[in-house]
């Protein structure tokens, strides 16, 4: 596993707790610290609610290895990608990892939300062993993963990555071509861009028009209150990606989006977004 962010650390408890041996990744010592911390308080919390036994939250935490070094994954069956959502650093990844891997049938995947997954496979040198797989936050509690093979994806590879999902994640996949944004995200990311421009525009406040998401459509959660959890660095990048492909002006982000990333207001993960977070 790449990644110890929100999504990462979750994804990797879904594999340590399924009984599958996990390295994760990060880039620095802190990092690692970080990852580790959420790793363990959300087994904690899951401990505390009577969801996970003793026994099995020590044989979790005992599956799991974190380092700082990416040579640590040369010996991995399967290398996820859930590194931060810009398409320099993942590409660069792919192709460090193309050749620390000794597994010829190693595979590499992402949980990008919007890359192209083609270009990740055209510079890790194993073009046919890349795809997209897709999970959803919270990644232990959701059971949807959505598989994305490139058009240089082998049939072989889609068929060992749904095993994978169903047989030792227990998780329920959809398949989806290659295209920016999947389909969960192809319909989940214009419909919180409209909710940000409606609330750029002074139509109601947050509270409200979560509000009325929420009670009005049967909504488990507001548009702008899942933004916030999502993560709305996230979020403007998803829609920066799908606009790129697409020239849809329903993916381009809102000017208070851009403002809001750049101020540093990125959601629950950095204690304010929309909503103020302790």
């Amino acid at each position: 596993m790449i990644g110890g962010g929100l999504m990462g650390s979750g994804i990797v408890e879904v594999n340590a707790r399924a009984g599958i041996d996990v390295t994760l990744v990060e880039v620095s010592p802190e990092a690692v610290k970080a990852a580790e911390a959420r790793v363990t308080s959300s087994l904690d919390r899951a401990l505390g609610r009577g969801k996970l036994s003793q026994e099995d939250y020590d044989s979790t935490l005992e599956r799991i290895r974190f380092t700082d070094d990416l040579e640590q994954l040369a010996d991995r069956q399967l290398v996820v990608e859930a590194a931060s959502e810009r398409e320099d650093i993942k590409l660069d990844l792919f192709r460090r990892l193309g050749q620390i891997l000794t597994d010829d049938q190693a595979i590499l995947a992402s949980n990008t939300s919007s890359i192209p997954i083609v270009k990740l496979g055209a510079v890790s040198g194993r073009a046919d062993r890349v795809m997209g797989v897709h999970f959803f936050n919270p990644a232990p509690v959701m059971k949807l993963v959505e598989l994305i093979p490139s058009l240089t994806s082998s049939p072989e590879t889609l068929e060992r990555m749904r095993g994978y999902v169903t047989d030792g994640l227990g998780k329920d996949p959809i398949e989806a071509t290659d295209r920016a944004g999947f389909v969960v995200n192809s319909l989940l990311v214009p419909y919180l861009l409209s909710a940000i421009r409606m609330y750029e525009a002074g139509y109601a406040s947050a509270a409200d028009i979560d509000q009325g998401m929420v009670l009005g459509c049967g909504h488990p959660m507001g548009p702008l209150a899942l933004s916030d959890l999502i993560g709305l660095d996230t979020v403007r990048a998803i829609g920066i990606s799908m606009y790129d492909e697409f020239k849809e002006p329903l993916y381009s982000p809102p000017p208070l989006l851009d403002r809001m990333v750049d101020a540093g207001l990125l959601g629950k993960k950095s204690g304010h977004g929309f909503y103020p977070y302790g």
